[in-house]
C-alpha cells in the first residue's frame, strides 16, 4: 500500500477517521531534514511489508504546522502510532529497527474492532505480559487464555472460586470500562477493583481492603461492557481484580474473555511546544 502524503492541516484528521480500527503509522518529516530523507525508503518498504491492516501516512511539518503542533512534534523525524484516533506510541529519530519493531508489536496485537464504547479502544496491545499475574488460576486454563478474544480457551480458578488478577500496562492509561465475559453459572459475581498497587495483593489483603470500585455483576453484565467510575481510573499503571465469588456458588469461576477498554494518557502539552521551523542544515 502506498504511503499517504498529507500536505495540509486538514488531511491527517480525515485519514485517522477513515482508518477506523486499523493501525495508523504517521511519519512527521521535513524536506530539509537529513535523517528524514535517510529513513524515507525504509518507511516506504515497511508500508509494503505491513500493508495488511496498517495505514502509513507522511506529514510534511512545513506544510502542516498546526497538525505538527497539535501532536507536540518538535524534532524530525517523529513517528506516532494511532488506532481509533487514539495515540498508542511515539518514536523520535531515524531508528529503523525500533520503528519496525513497534509496527510488529502494535499491528500484531489482536484488535477489538467493536469495543461498544465510542472514543475508546481495547487496551490489549498495552498489556505488559511480564507484569501480568493471576493467583489461583488453573494450570490448564490460565489468564492468558482469557486475554485472547474469539477462541475456545478461557480462564478458570483452581482450588476454589476466587481469583486475583493483576494487569500491568506498558504506559499509563485511563480506564473507561471492562468486559468480563463468562457463563451465567460460573461467571464472576462480586469483583473488587484496585489500581496502582506496588505488588500483587494476597487474598486476605484483597478481601479486607477498600476497593476503588466494587462490581456486583449479574448474568447480563457478563455480556456487555461494564462502566467504571471514570474519574477514579485516571493515570493507571496497573489494575487488579479480586473475584470473590461466582454467580451460582460453583466450585470454580470461569472467565471466557477479559477486555479492558480505555485510552492511553495524553502527553500533549501545548505549553511545551517548541517551534519546528528551521533552516536548511540545522541540526535536529
Amino acid at each position: 500500500m502506498p504511503v499517504i502524503a498529507i500536505n495540509d492541516d486538514t488531511g491527517l484528521a480525515g485519514e485517522l477517521a477513515s482508518a477506523g480500527n486499523k493501525l495508523v503509522v504517521v511519519d512527521f518529516t521535513a524536506s530539509w531534514c537529513g535523517p528524514c530523507q535517510s529513513i524515507a525508503p525504509v518507511f516506504e518498504r515497511l508500508s509494503n511489508t505491513y500493508s495488511a491492516g496498517t495505514v502509513f501516512v507522511k506529514v510534511d511539518v512545513d506544510k502542516c504546522p498546526t497538525t505538527a503542533a497539535s501532536h507536540s512534534v518538535s524534532a524530525m523525524p517523529t513517528f506516532i502510532f494511532f488506532r481509533s484516533r487514539t495515540r498508542l506510541a511515539r518514536i523520535q529519530g531515524a531508528d529503523a529497527q525500533a520503528l519496525e519493531a513497534k509496527i510488529i508489536e502494535l499491528a500484531g496485537q489482536t484488535e477489538s474492532t467493536d469495543t461498544g464504547v465510542d472514543g475508546h479502544i481495547d487496551l490489549s496491545s498495552m498489556i505488559l505480559k511480564s507484569g501480568t499475574e493471576c493467583l489461583n488460576e488453573s494450570d490448564d486454563h490460565t489468564l492468558q487464555d482469557a486475554l485472547v478474544p474469539g477462541t475456545a480457551s478461557f480462564l478458570e480458578s483452581d482450588c476454589d472460586e476466587q481469583l486475583i488478577i493483576n494487569i500491568a500496562f506498558s504506559q499509563n492509561v485511563k480506564l473507561h470500562s471492562l468486559k468480563i465475559l463468562g457463563p451465567t453459572d460460573k461467571g464472576p459475581k462480586n469483583v473488587k477493583l484496585f489500581v496502582n498497587q506496588p505488588q500483587t495483593l494476597d487474598f486476605d489483603r484483597a478481601d479486607s481492603m477498600e476497593p476503588v470500585q466494587l462490581l456486583e455483576l449479574t448474568a447480563k453484565d457478563l455480556k456487555d461492557p461494564i462502566p467504571l467510575r471514570f474519574v477514579k481510573f485516571q493515570n493507571i499503571s496497573n489494575l487488579q481484580l479480586f473475584v470473590r465469588d461466582n454467580q451460582s456458588g460453583a466450585d470454580t469461576t470461569v472467565i471466557h474473555h477479559l477486555a479492558i477498554i480505555g485510552s492511553p494518557m495524553s502527553t500533549t502539552n501545548m505549553s511545551d511546544f517548541k517551534r519546528i521551523a528551521g533552516k536548511k542544515g540545522e541540526s535536529h
